[in-house]
Order: structure tokens, then C-alpha cells, then sequence
């Protein structure tokens, strides 16, 4: 595993959210075919004009100069690279000139170039910002570079240069774009993955060696948990699956599901060993009594995450075969590795099992059982009161989803996107596809104006910067038919069509930029324009206004038009991913519910058991409704999370409730009160591993993941009390109305540890025909 775990890599591109069937992304798809995929394009910006200083110009001009040279880097387009289009009267060709040649050394070649730019409208709103005076740099990187793992020193090295140059000019300099916030994020979760591993391995070492004060136990728990990290990057290796944003949660969840994994058959070791002094026997015991359990635990919470798998999103998809397979793997690497360790080590001593007899544990125990004995009824009035507060709480839930949602907002990719925002309406694209249906349709004169006028809509959201797409080609050809006039940045008329013609048919390089706009059979059209990093419920809320507006332009009887691209796919993924979320809750409470229904065979034992595990879930959604806590695909994790894994108590206890019933005679009083005492040790150490093991997620960059800590560690919490607490109060309160016969002999036997008959103490009965027989052959000489 160790081996195929090297296989394993970052994904450095956005995941892919929508499942292969949706519209907008086969939409997308076909647009990439039919124009070619747009390179990855990052983006350089600084603050005033560098035009109106010559010392700040040429060091513009030095920093595109360098740019250039980086490895990696394919293109780089500022002011300082623009062209012009200029009319060849004689040859009845436009041509294309550049507007820089060199890097001016005086003032007047400066006012030269400042002029220059200012008569050519096509760039205004493009490369700079005529009221702020912002200009950027727009730089086109290989693409075989940039997806591969030579993208985080090709960013790195952009970085350092604009750095040089903010130092060197004491000015600011802000980088973004798509690809930049990708590697940088990427970046993020790929340190903090180490982060969480060695923190959720450092706390629970420490939690382990207060609860047992033994080597032993750390160092066998340590052994299981690390070989479950290895055996995680294994499968992930084997399966041919990257590290997304999802996955590199899982190595921290497999710590804290595997610690308690540990301390469960230890505890329970400890506690056989003290019984009878039989180190082997002990062993054993943990392998056939608690090994059930346990594997029913760990199989309910992979189950929790499997859910995901039926989902049809990518992303939620893997996220969900590698967690189950992880888990199960941590369950089998525990039910080995400890018997096998422990069957090394010397017998334990007298001080080893003083774990159990904690007076501080103890005394949270008694508490319990005195608050389940004689205040059920206070106990079921907080709880409803605490249900409709929660309830209240979750109305108040909003959804959102932004590209960077859980970035800090005082992060610098954050920061230097909202300048990006603010002077140029964002750097995320998307397109506009057209297709008129007819070959030759799309370059026809009422299908250009038509783009005029979406252009014209499209100026009224401050939300979208200035589109780009074949008419700005025109625009550019007929300014320059006219010599360069500013105000003939306009459509051809039908009356200009004659003179144009020929000028059109001989110019081979406007076809070049033109092409990337408009294919060659002039059916199809695009445009592309930028967008700022707004959530989903405020997308949609644009789009279901500006789509009828689109078909009162372009008539869908006539035009086929989608809005597609990166940002747009990414942002309807999201709405995507958290609707599946939903509904992978759902069907994690469904399997779960059949589990304990297989387990106990009795319908009103499986509503009793998914109480005290729902609530929880409710209190969670009304922290998160109160404090403003918005759902979103890191924070909805949450619940199928914290399910899956509170519900493993609840097996545990009603395991032993069930074996303390064949005990007792069916005595359930005392029955519920021995399960209380025999499974609340074990319950409370695993829930403050648990705790304490997601608690390590507070100190993550990433607000999401921050507000997983906090949610789970919280979820677990409340769901401990309910199981110590309301599950004993319900089982005692409706007495008989649970044991039915079906509850008595369940179809899923997890075995009796008491019912084992220790066989050194067997004696053969003197009235036995066995006795009888063996008496006489003595007697016989």
C-alpha cells in the first residue's frame, strides 16, 4: 500500500461537481471542442497608470520583459504588447502594427504611446481602467506545464518577480485569476493535510497516555491508525484518485475513527483480564464479543460515507468509495494488530486497568444513571425545548457557494481578487455559446447586432466586466478603415459592407483572432466574458433574470444560446453538490436504519435508536442558523459525518442492553443501568478522543473546514449526552413496549460474553452416567 500510495496526487484543477449528463456541462464541452480549450491565463494588476511616469513604465515594460523568459509562461499581453490595426490603402489589407516597439527612454516617447492608447477603444476595460488608472497583465502558461506538478514553482517564480517588482517601485501589485487561485489553494489543503495528520496523532497520543498511562496502548493504537494513513494513500493510488478537498479530510477522520476502535477492544481486554487473570483468554474474548460490535460500528459509519457514491457527482463519488474502503481497512487493521501486540507484551498489571476506575469518569457515570432513574421527565421537556429552538435555528440556514468560499478574507488571494473586482468586475470566466442554427448565420448582420445588444444588457450588471467576441473585431477593422477615429469603434452598416469587402478578404491576421470567436462554418459564436466571485443564490438570481432577456434577443425558435464556462459549471456544481448532500443524509439514515433493524428486529427499537442521533443533527443545524453558519459543501459534510459516527455508541449500547436482558432474566431496569455503567467508560473516552481529534480542524486557513471542527466536535458532544441520557430514559419510560420476541432473538447475533463457560472450572455431575461409569473401572481390579 505504501508503494502504490506514492501514486498519489494533488488535483490542481477545480473539481469536477456536475455529473456527465447535465446541460451546461455537455454545453461547455461542445464549446471547448468546436473553439479549443482556453489556455490557463493568470493575471497581474498595480494600482494607478504606469503611463504617466516614465521610471514606472519602463520597470512595467522590464516586468513583462522577464515574464517572458520564465519557463512556462506562453504568452504575456499588457499595454506594453498591444497592436494596432491599421488600414494598407494601396493593398487594400488591414495590417496589425505594435503600438510599443521599445522601451521608450524620454518623456515624449511616453506622451507618444499614452496617446497612442488612448484613440484605441478595443483595450479600455480590457488592460486597464481609464478612471482608476489600474493596468494588468494577462499571461497565457503552457498547459502541459501548468497541469503537472511543475505549476507550483511556475506560480511561485511569477510570484517572486512581481514581488521584485512591488519592492523596487514601492507600489502594490495584485495576481489572480483562476489558475492562481487554484495552485494556491491546492497549496493550502496539501499543508494542512500534514498539519492534520501529525496535530490528530499528536492529540490523541496525549489523550491516550492521560486515560491508560501506557506505553503500550499508545504505541499499538499509533501502529494501527498509522498503518490506516499508509493503506489511505494506497487505495487512493491503486483507484487512480487525486487529493481533492474531500479526500484530505479523510487521513485525520481515520485517526479519530480508529483511536476509539483501539480503546474499545482495550478497555475491553483490560476489563476480561481483570476478571479472571487470563491474558489469552482475554484476547480472545475481545475478538469474538467486541469485534462484532466493532465491525457493526465502523461498517455503519463507512456506510455513512458510501452514501455518497449513489450521489452521480464525481467529486462526492470517490470521496465516498475511499472513505468506506479506508474505514473498513482501519476496522481490520484494529481487530489484528491489537490482539497481536497485546499477546507480545507482558500480562498487564493491577495499575494498567485503574483507567476503568476513574473517579472523575465514575462520578459522570453515576450522574447519568441518577438523572435516567429520576428525571426522565425534566429530561424530555429540555429536549423539546431544545428541538423546536434547533428547529427555529435551521430555518434561518442559507446556502452559498463562492470559487473562494472558505478562504480567510484577509488572505491575499482574496484580497488581490476583489481588487480585480473592483476595477475590472472580476477574473472568473464564462461564456455565452451561440448557435444560429444555419451555417453562415452567425456572421450575418442582424445575429452581430443582436451581440450588441446582449453587450449592451450585459452593462447594466456590475457584476460582469466588458465582454469580448467577433463584433469588437469588426469595431476594430472599421476605426481602423477610418484612419484610427475613436468614435468609428462601431458595427459595419450595410452601406460600409461594399468598401469593406475586399479589405476583409485580404487580411489573413484578422481571421486569426477572429477565429476564436466565431467558427468556420459562421454558425457558431461566442462571447466571453469576466465575472465576480458571487454565491450561488445570487447567480441564480442574476441568470433567471438575464435569461429572459437573452431569449427576447436572440429567439429561441432561431438561436440556441447557453451561458457555460469554468465559473459557471463550478458555481452550478455547488447547488448540485449540496441538494446530493441532502440526499446522501438521507439515504445514511435509511441504511443505517435497516442495520439497526437487522441488528434488533424490531421497528420501535430502530425509531428509539435514531432519535438520539437526530437530535443532535438538529442542534448542529440551528448552531449553524444562529450564527450565521452557511450551508456549503465543506460545512454540509458535517452531518453525514457526525451520523454516521455518533450512531456507533448508540450499537454499542444497545448490544450490551441486550445481553444484560438474557442476563437478567429480562429485567430491563437493571438491565439499562449495567449497560449504562459497562458501555458509558468506553462511550466517554471515545467521545472526548473524538472531540479533541476534530477540534484540530479549527485551526485550518480554510473557513469551511474551521467550521467542520467546531460542528462535528459539537455534534459528537451532544449526541454522547443523548446516548447516555435519552436513550436509557426512553428505554426505561417505555419499558416492555420495546422487548418484544423479535427484539429477543435478533437476526444479527452479536454473542454474550457472559453465557462463555470457563472451562477449567467444569465438574462432572456424581450422578452422571459418565461418573457412574469411571467410579466402576476404579473399583475393578
Amino acid at each position: 500500500m505504501g508503494y502504490q500510495g506514492r501514486k498519489a496526487e494533488m488535483i490542481y484543477e477545480f473539481p469536477d461537481l456536475l455529473p456527465n449528463t447535465d446541460s451546461t456541462k455537455i454545453a461547455y464541452a461542445e464549446l471547448q471542442k468546436r473553439f479549443g480549450k482556453s489556455g490557463a491565463i493568470l493575471l497581474v494588476a498595480i494600482e494607478g497608470k504606469p503611463t504617466e511616469n516614465l521610471e514606472k513604465f519602463q520597470a512595467w515594460y522590464d516586468l513583462i520583459s522577464d515574464l517572458k523568459q520564465i519557463d512556462g509562461v506562453d504568452t504575456v499581453v499588457s499595454i506594453t504588447s498591444i497592436f494596432d490595426v491599421v488600414k494598407n490603402s494601396k493593398e487594400k489589407v488591414f495590417e496589425i502594427k505594435p503600438v510599443v516597439t521599445t522601451k521608450p527612454v524620454n518623456e515624449n516617447e511616453l506622451i507618444e504611446i499614452r496617446e497612442k492608447i488612448a484613440r484605441l477603444p478595443f483595450y479600455k476595460g480590457l488592460l486597464y481602467n481609464d478612471s482608476s488608472g489600474a493596468s494588468l497583465i494577462a499571461l497565457t502558461l503552457d498547459s502541459k506545464t501548468f497541469h503537472s506538478m511543475a505549476r507550483v514553482p511556475l506560480v511561485q517564480n511569477i510570484e517572486d518577480r512581481v514581488e521584485q517588482f512591488k519592492t523596487d517601485q514601492n507600489t502594490e501589485a495584485y495576481i489572480s485569476g483562476l489558475p492562481y487561485i487554484r495552485t494556491v489553494v491546492t497549496e493550502m489543503i496539501r499543508k494542512e493535510l500534514g498539519l492534520f495528520v501529525g496535530l490528530s496523532i499528536l492529540i490523541t497520543t496525549l489523550l491516550l497516555s492521560i486515560f491508560f498511562r501506557s506505553t503500550k496502548t499508545v504505541i499499538t493504537s499509533m501502529t494501527v491508525v498509522a498503518i490506516g494513513v499508509v493503506w489511505y494513500f494506497g487505495v487512493l493510488g491503486t483507484l487512480g484518485y487525486k487529493i481533492t478537498i474531500l479526500t484530505a479530510l479523510i487521513p485525520p477522520l481515520l485517526i479519530v475513527i480508529g483511536v476509539p476502535n483501539c480503546i474499545f477492544l482495550i478497555n475491553k481486554f483490560h476489563s476480561e483480564f481483570k476478571d479472571h487473570q487470563n491474558k489469552m483468554k482475554a484476547l480472545s474474548r475481545v475478538i469474538e464479543k467486541i469485534g462484532n460490535a466493532t465491525l457493526l460500528t465502523n461498517f455503519t459509519t463507512a456506510c455513512g460515507f458510501f452514501t455518497f457514491v449513489f450521489t452521480q457527482n464525481p467529486l462526492l463519488i470517490e470521496f465516498g468509495i475511499v472513505a468506506f474502503v479506508s474505514i473498513m481497512f482501519i476496522f481490520i487493521i484494529a481487530i489484528c494488530v491489537v490482539p497481536i501486540f497485546f499477546s507480545y507484551f507482558p500480562e498487564p498489571k493491577s495499575k494498567h486497568s485503574r483507567h476503568l476506575d476513574k473517579k472523575w469518569i465514575i462520578a459522570c457515570v453515576n450522574y447519568f444513571e441518577r438523572v435516567v432513574l429520576n428525571h426522565r421527565s425534566i429530561t424530555y421537556g429540555i429536549t423539546g425545548l431544545i428541538i423546536v429552538i434547533s428547529v427555529y435555528g435551521m430555518t434561518l440556514l442559507k446556502t452559498t457557494g463562492n470559487v473562494v468560499d472558505d478562504v480567510p478574507d484577509s488572505h491575499k488571494v482574496v484580497t488581490d481578487l476583489r481588487f480585480f473586482e473592483n476595477h475590472f468586475n472580476g477574473v472568473l470566466p464564462f461564456e455565452i455559446a451561440i448557435d444560429a442554427k444555419k451555417p453562415g448565420y452567425a456572421s450575418k448582420d442582424h445575429t452581430l447586432k443582436k451581440i450588441d445588444k446582449l453587450y449592451k444588457v450585459l452593462a447594466e450588471y456590475d457584476q460582469f466586466s466588458r465582454p469580448l467576441s467577433v463584433i469588437d473585431g469588426i469595431k476594430f477593422c472599421k476605426q481602423a478603415y477610418y484612419n484610427g477615429n475613436p468614435k468609428k469603434y462601431q458595427l459595419i452598416n450595410q452601406q460600409e459592407k461594399v468598401f469593406f469587402k475586399s479589405y476583409l478578404e485580404n487580411s489573413r491576421s484578422d481571421q486569426q483572432w477572429l477565429s476564436a470567436f466565431i467558427d468556420t462554418t459562421k454558425q457558431y459564436a461566442r462571447i466571453s466574458v469576466q465575472m465576480k466571485d458571487i454565491g450561488t443564490k445570487e447567480m441564480e438570481a442574476i441568470f433567471a433574470e438575464l435569461n429572459p432577456k437573452i431569449d427576447s434577443i436572440f429567439s429561441p425558435d432561431k438561436y440556441n444560446v447557453h451561458i457555460v464556462g469554468p465559473s459557471i459549471t463550478f458555481l452550478r456544481g455547488t447547488t448540485f453538490l449540496i441538494e446530493n448532500l441532502k440526499i446522501s443524509l438521507a439515504l445514511a439514515v435509511l441504511i443505517i436504519a435497516v442495520i439497526m433493524l437487522l441488528l434488533f428486529r424490531s421497528w420501535r427499537m430502530v425509531i428509539v435508536s435514531l432519535i438520539p442521533n437526530l437530535i443532535p443533527l438538529l442542534v448542529t443545524g440551528g448552531v449553524m442558523g444562529y450564527f450565521g453558519i452557511a450551508l456549503k459543501p465543506s460545512t454540509i459534510l458535517v452531518f453525514s459525518i457526525a451520523f454516521g459516527i455518533s450512531v456507533d455508541d448508540t450499537i454499542h449500547f444497545l448490544a450490551k442492553y441486550r445481553q444484560e436482558l438474557k442476563q437478567s432474566g429480562w429485567y430491563i431496569k437493571k438491565s439499562v443501568l449495567n449497560a449504562l455503567n459497562e458501555t458509558g467508560i468506553s462511550m466517554m473516552y471515545t467521545s472526548i478522543v473524538l472531540f479533541f481529534g476534530f477540534a484540530v480542524f479549527m485551526i485550518s486557513d480554510f473557513g469551511g473546514t474551521q467550521a467542520l471542527g467546531i460542528l462535528v466536535s459539537l455534534t459528537l458532544l451532544v449526541a454522547m449526552v443523548a446516548n447516555l441520557i435519552l436513550l436509557p430514559s426512553f428505554l426505561l419510560t417505555l419499558d416492555r413496549f420495546l422487548t418484544n420476541r423479535a427484539f429477543k432473538e435478533p437476526l444479527l447475533e452479536i454473542i454474550d460474553e457472559e453465557e462463555d463457560i470457563d472451562l477449567g472450572n467444569l465438574t462432572i455431575k456424581k450422578d452422571s452416567p459418565t461418573f457412574v461409569k469411571e467410579n466402576q473401572k476404579e473399583q475393578t481390579p
